[in-house]
């Protein structure tokens, strides 16, 4: 199953969800229930603890229903179940905006699947995000994006970037200095890495 895909649609600022009918399997976590309804889109599985979506369950959707007081957030408990049932391809809906904190958690929560094999995307209308372990991507070149590289973890080791206005060459990042914030595009862009979580933002400039 690792090369199909799961859809997450969490409870962040609201955002279309372009390209979720290629996905197969989707979860709702709480709000994203709201939205995913609003979208006319019917989740597989439905994830939460009840505190930002108060309305009825659909009875065909499966619930996995989660305490109030509890370690995992809903987002991390969407992950884990997508990890435990065999995928390690996600995207994450809605999860950036509304509360920083839950933004951080959101980000810290696709870490953790980077570190369990997965490659992690999120996707809005202004910002697209990657989180992965180490691996070689390529990126096309987008007009009026910034590409921006920092570390998930204590540092990025043998980082390799091409076709960019500032290229590296079996570089480290580490998260403590933001060097890899606002690189430019000259090209198709290739990013590879031997070690680490790499978080990759893709944002609309202006």
């Amino acid at each position: 199953m690792s090369n199909k895909l799961c859809a997450i649609i969490s409870g962040g600022d609201f955002s279309p969800l372009c390209g979720i009918e290629n996905s197969d399997f989707v979860i709702a976590c709480d709000k994203g229930l709201e939205y995913a309804l609003k979208c006319s889109v019917k989740p597989d599985l439905f994830v939460g603890d009840g505190d930002s979506f108060s309305g009825e369950v659909p009875p065909d959707i499966k619930k996995l229903a989660l305490p109030r007081k509890k370690d995992d957030t809903d987002t991390l408990a969407a992950v884990r179940y997508a990890l435990k049932s065999g995928f390690r391809d996600i995207t994450l809906y809605c999860a950036l905006g509304g509360r920083l904190d839950h933004t951080v958690a959101n980000i810290q929560s696709a870490a953790f699947a980077a570190e369990n094999g997965a490659f992690v995307r999120f996707c809005d209308e202004k910002n697209t995000l990657y989180v992965t372990g180490p691996r070689r991507i390529t990126l096309n070149k987008r007009k009026g994006c910034s590409l921006s590289l920092f570390s998930l973890g204590d540092r990025l080791c043998g980082v390799t970037v091409s076709g960019a206005e500032y290229p590296l060459e079996n570089a480290e990042l580490t998260n403590v200095f933001p060097v890899g914030v606002s690189n430019e595009w000259k090209d198709d862009v290739e990013i590879s890495f031997s070690e680490g979580t790499m978080l990759i933002v893709l944002s609309v400039i202006g």
